[in-house]
């Protein structure tokens, strides 16, 4: 898609509930443009009583329309209706989702925007599939399990990927006969709401899939400790899943699921096939995005006698992109959300270059000209795991940088004591490959790549303090769900 006019896209600052546009609560937030800093538009908070409207009105939608008890197929028709809806309006959506994010317009039209389209169908799909069992018990007895949606789900997503995570999060929830409210991130809050007006003209009924706008700390807040929200979904921050996992058990004990922050390695041993390749690999991981990914690449552990080798190809190659707007076509290098955020990787950065470590690439705020916040793609070397860099996560393009001799310096390095969301693994050799997939403490582990990809069967969550339960694949599907015992008794003869 060629270049935008940030200017003339069009807006709508309100809630979405009941299948229409509601006006209500303070105009809290200015929304800001990451690109330039312009202020686009204003965001009104949905207080206590909002949230109360919203998922009421999901709970109505939920008992009385018949989405919960039609035949799944008529459900999932519903939902590739959707799909293709959302696939077609990318014409809409892309720049709305651009203008106001860090997604560059050629990413937002050629990957977002369809992979968006592609997990609604891909659980729509889900919607026939797992039904319940019957159990063995006795020749005169019946046991059965019967899966039941939970009800109303609650979902908070964040502000890097905002209809990517959105489709993660509605899309199992819907095909398994939920309803669901949505709070978007504050500084990404407008293209969800084209999503939630496509889904009410492919059919899904008014209630089932309502967006609140507003701030965590009132909007989010008030959604987790909602009586009527059985189950709450989350992607961002782990001191907000935190926050989020406390709320749900004061108010009864509520089920989450949290993909939370990474820290995420980087392997390469000196016998990958193709060191440009590899090196390409790395970099991608820590730059797609600006770093402003939570699986992001952002711990290099390469075997010592390539690294000077390696880090100056990574040198070069960061050293390609270029910085731009997200409605320029050819941006390469996309803005830091936000000024506030712009300023905390710089601090870490600086930090740690003064506990030691030497700055190679980068180390500083980069000036466009456009008014937007930018950070130079960073490398740092001379690191140890004491470093501010190397233990906490970043949300940037920084790149730590250790070295190894073996395989069991490799794996001892890779292992974060507190997050453990993905890592990646570079080398010829299949079984070292293994042993390291096996020993690392991660959610996901990619060997010789990085990143996802439309592989949707692949579920995505994290170990230690990255997370709880798992998005994509048939288990985010599956805790959408809950799981009903029934037992029949059916020795003696039914009196009349």
């Amino acid at each position: 898609m060629e270049r935008f006019d940030p200017d003339r896209i069009a807006v709508r600052s309100a809630h979405f509930i009941g299948g229409r546009y509601v006006e209500g609560g303070p105009s809290g937030f200015d929304v800001k443009r990451p690109s330039d800093g312009v202020a686009y538009a204003g965001l009104p908070v949905a207080d206590a009583d909002l949230v109360d409207q919203a998922v009421q009105n999901s709970w109505s939608a939920f008992r009385n329309s018949d989405w919960s008890r039609c035949a799944p197929r008529d459900r999932a028709r519903i939902l590739r209706r959707w799909a293709d809806l959302i696939e077609a309006d990318v014409e809409t959506l892309a720049p709305l989702e651009a203008v106001g994010s860090t997604r560059p317009i050629r990413d937002a039209a050629g990957w977002d925007v369809p992979f968006t389209a592609e997990g609604i169908r891909f659980y729509a799909e889900w919607a026939d599939k797992i039904g319940g069992e019957v159990a063995p018990t006795r020749s005169d007895h019946l046991g059965m399990t019967i899966a039941e949606p939970y009800g109303v789900i609650g979902s908070i997503v964040p502000w890097n990927f905002p209809l990517v995570t959105s489709s993660w999060k509605v899309g199992p929830a819907l095909a398994a006969g939920n309803a669901m409210v949505l709070k978007p991130s504050e500084m990404t809050p407008f293209s969800i709401l084209r999503m939630a007006e496509l889904a009410i003209e492919a059919g899904i009924p008014a209630g089932i899939f309502n967006v609140v706008q507003g701030d965590g700390r009132t909007t989010g807040d008030a959604l987790c400790r909602h009586p009527r929200i059985a189950k709450v979904t989350f992607t961002g921050s782990t001191r907000t899943g935190a926050a989020i996992m406390a709320a749900c058990a004061e108010s009864g004990t509520k089920a989450v699921t949290l993909e939370l922050g990474g820290k995420s390695p980087q392997v390469v041993f000196a016998d990958v096939h193709d060191l440009e390749r590899t090196a390409r690999t790395v970099a991608r991981a820590i730059t797609t995005n600006a770093g402003q990914v939570c699986v992001a690449g952002s711990r290099l552990i390469v075997q010592r006698s390539i690294a000077d080798r390696f880090i100056e190809r990574l040198t070069a190659i960061v050293a390609e992109l270029k910085a731009g707007n997200t409605w320029e076509p050819n941006t390469t290098l996309c803005p830091i959300i936000s000024s506030r955020e712009m300023e905390r990787i710089d601090g870490i950065v600086q930090r740690t270059a003064a506990q030691g470590a030497r700055i190679v690439t980068g180390g500083q705020c980069l000036s466009t000209g456009s008014g937007g916040g930018f950070y130079q793609p960073t490398i740092l070397t001379d690191v140890d795991q004491r470093m501010e860099a190397v233990k906490n996560e970043i949300f940037g393009p920084v790149l730590t940088v250790q070295t190894f001799d073996d395989e069991e310096e490799a794996q001892a390095l890779a292992d974060h004591p507190d997050y453990g969301l993905a890592a990646g693994v570079h080398t010829a050799d299949i079984g070292r490959a293994l042993r390291l997939a096996r020993g690392i403490e991660a959610g996901t582990v990619w060997i010789n790549r990085y990143g996802r990809t439309a592989d949707f069967v692949i579920p995505t969550g994290g170990y230690k303090r990255s997370g709880i339960g798992k998005d994509l694949g048939r288990q985010a599907y599956e805790a959408n769900l809950r799981i009903k015992s029934v037992l029949v008794d059916f020795s003696q003869e039914m009196q009349p």
